[in-house]
């Protein structure tokens, strides 16, 4: 019995080369399963695999070349939009100078304007002042003729008679007469 027993326990741990059995042994197993499976995988999982490397590669791709198109897209908008940025500065600097310059032209119009219209109402004034003194001139002159007159008068009525009286009026009547066309 003790050779019966003995085989068991060699047995378990010695398998022999041509028989089937169990390997206890749990490291020298795992390798071995793990060889297996991995074997298998590769074998059969080695065309999916690649199918999924290829189509993700192809999108990564595609995606690259979408990004530099956007990017070359948005570069060139970005040069649009800076050649349209300058050309509208410019625009505004040569609207703001130009409307600096009309500014000043207006500025001097309206200083020589109003230089025109204050030597105008000088002239006016001037005008109005000569010919209200031409005119308190002329009333003076007819009130101190007026009154001297009415003095000779009264002076020749109190020392003249009447026939020269009467010579003496036609003859004041024809000075006056001829004073009155020089002046109309």
């Amino acid at each position: 019995m003790k050779n019966l027993t003995d085989s068991f326990v060699f047995l378990g741990q010695w398998p022999s080369a041509g028989s089937f059995g169990f390997n206890t042994d749990i490291l020298a197993t795992n390798l071995i399963n793990l060889s297996v499976v991995l074997g298998v995988l590769i074998f059969f999982g080695k065309g999916v695999l690649s199918d999924l490397l290829d189509n993700r590669k192809q999108r990564i791709l595609s995606t690259i070349r979408n990004s530099e198109e956007l990017c070359g897209g948005a570069v060139e908008q970005l040069e649009k939009a800076r050649a349209r940025l300058q050309k509208v500065e410019r625009e505004a600097e040569e609207f703001r100078e130009k409307g600096y310059f009309e500014i000043e032209q207006e500025k001097g119009n309206l200083i020589n304007a109003a230089f025109q219209n204050l030597e105008q109402l000088e002239n006016y004034k001037n005008e109005t002042i000569n010919f209200e003194q031409q005119r308190a001139i002329n009333q003076v002159q007819q009130r101190v003729f007026q009154q001297a007159l009415q003095g000779a008068l009264g002076t020749l009525n109190n020392c003249l008679n009447g026939e020269l009286h009467l010579r003496t009026i036609g003859a004041n009547i024809g000075i006056l007469g001829a004073m009155k066309e020089i002046t109309d």
